[in-house]
């Protein structure tokens, strides 16, 4: 299929590979731009809170290829060295979610790399816009990991419009609930250029995910996720008040995830998350597509 993406990204399917934090190694970026797609690694928190890969040793995975590199923008704010590092790789573009791009605008283009743009609400699309976005992201509340309250479905469009009449050159992907061919063609006749695509990567051999995660996850369905700002709030991670995580529900989930306004005071029960992940259920799954996400998963 060709769109404007593939024209102008100069690849053969218009696709990327969303830069999940913990998970977009590598291995994964390398494999989706393999195969026609972009590849963006996971720069996340900017090794602002530790515990995340190596991102040097995970950029020398790519070399040689085109690829993208992705930063939680609210983090990058307090580790910009991050981006000065990825820029010397060359990536083709940098991808910022969650923050204001502008601060960062400038030294991604000066590097003659694309800048790429998540956005949830027509106010982050101004954003994006003034920070001189190549390409905007509409992630709708469908997305696993952390995202807004807006849908997919009315926003696509609804941001699609408004550039039309704002910045009509400027590229849009499609983003939440999206993990096949059939989301893909939703997401064109809805007025994007492409998508973004994430869990149906996040279960992929090739994604940093340990198995027991994806082993929950290819058994689940939309039904057994919860979106909640209560995991942020107990890890002590400092989320912006507008953005919640979309999880597996557990015994844990079950307990903590409607009391969110207990979870800045009561930090010490996710001690027990901190040690094992894997029965905390931080995996998570877009929209319930449970056969797209096992296509995609390890072998049993």
């Amino acid at each position: 299929m060709k769109t404007r993406l593939t024209e102008q990204f100069g690849i053969r399917h218009p696709m990327l590979s969303a830069p999940m934090a913990l998970v977009a190694g590598g291995r994964l970026v390398a494999a989706v731009s393999d195969a026609g797609g972009l590849g963006i690694l996971g720069g996340g928190y900017a090794g602002a809170l530790g515990g995340e890969p190596d991102l040097a040793q995970e950029l020398r995975l790519v070399e040689g290829r085109k690829f993208g590199v992705g930063f939680i923008t609210w983090a990058l704010d307090r580790a910009p060295q991050a981006l000065d590092e990825v820029l010397k790789r060359s990536p083709y573009c940098v991808f910022l979610s969650f923050g204001d791009p502008q601060p960062f605008a400038a030294k991604v283009h000066d590097a003659k790399a694309k800048l790429v743009c998540q956005v949830q609400t027509l106010r982050h699309v101004d954003q994006a816009l003034d920070a001189g976005a190549d390409a905007i992201v509409a992630q709708g509340a469908e997305a696993g990991g952390h995202g807004a309250a807006r849908a997919t479905l009315p926003l696509v469009p609804e941001v699609a419009d408004y550039l039309a009449k704002r910045a009509p050159k400027t590229l849009l992907l499609a983003a939440g609930g999206i993990a096949d061919g059939r989301g893909l063609a939703a997401a064109v006749m809805l007025g994007a250029d492409g998508v973004l695509i994430g869990t149906r990567f996040w279960a992929s051999a090739e994604a940093l995910t340990p198995q027991a995660m994806t082993d929950r996850a290819v058994r689940a369905t939309g039904d057994d996720t919860v979106r909640t700002k209560a995991i942020d709030r107990l890890r002590g991670v400092p989320w912006p008040q507008e953005f919640s995580f979309r999880v597996l529900k557990n015994k844990f989930t079950d307990e903590w995830a409607h009391r969110e306004a207990e979870g800045d005071s009561a930090r010490q029960p996710c001690e027990r998350v901190r040690r094992s992940p894997g029965e905390a259920g931080f995996g998570y799954v877009f929209d319930g597509r449970r056969r797209s996400c096992r296509a995609a998963a390890r072998p049993p």
